[in-house]
């Protein structure tokens, strides 16, 4: 069973940076796909980061060159590394797995190619 727990949210200021780590269990790590999504007050899920089963990395738009989406295979924890961080950024991030391997070779930010969430973890940008 997929186990997904997201920590490291909290408050920050504008310009500020944060670390979330994603700690996992269940399945085989290196074989899964894996994203970072966020919810945002009033607005839909969107995809943030995502790393494929073969290394590949896609970040959305608006946080490319300030984000970077990582993982450890010992610790089995993927994380996000948050920069320069904005008004914008404020929302509930969640973690997800898709561990059908090989098809999740490529990233990808759509939330139909994964499982469950995690139970996500607050960031809070204010200025």
């Amino acid at each position: 069973q997929v186990q997904l727990v997201e920590s490291g949210g909290g408050s920050v200021q504008v310009g500020g940076s944060l670390k979330l780590s994603c700690a996992t269990s269940g399945y085989h790590f290196n074989r899964a796909r894996m994203a970072w999504f966020r919810q945002a007050p009033g607005k839909e899920l969107e995809g943030v980061a995502s790393v494929g089963s073969g290394a590949e990395i896609v970040y959305t738009d608006s946080v490319k060159d300030r984000f970077r989406i990582t993982s450890d295979s010992t610790k089995v924890t993927l994380y996000l590394r948050m920069a320069d961080l904005k008004l914008e950024d404020t929302g509930i991030y969640y973690c997800a797995a898709d561990t059908n391997f090989p098809h999740n070779w490529k990233p990808s930010l759509s939330r139909s190619d994964y499982g469950e969430l995690g139970q996500g973890t607050q960031v809070t940008v204010s200025s």
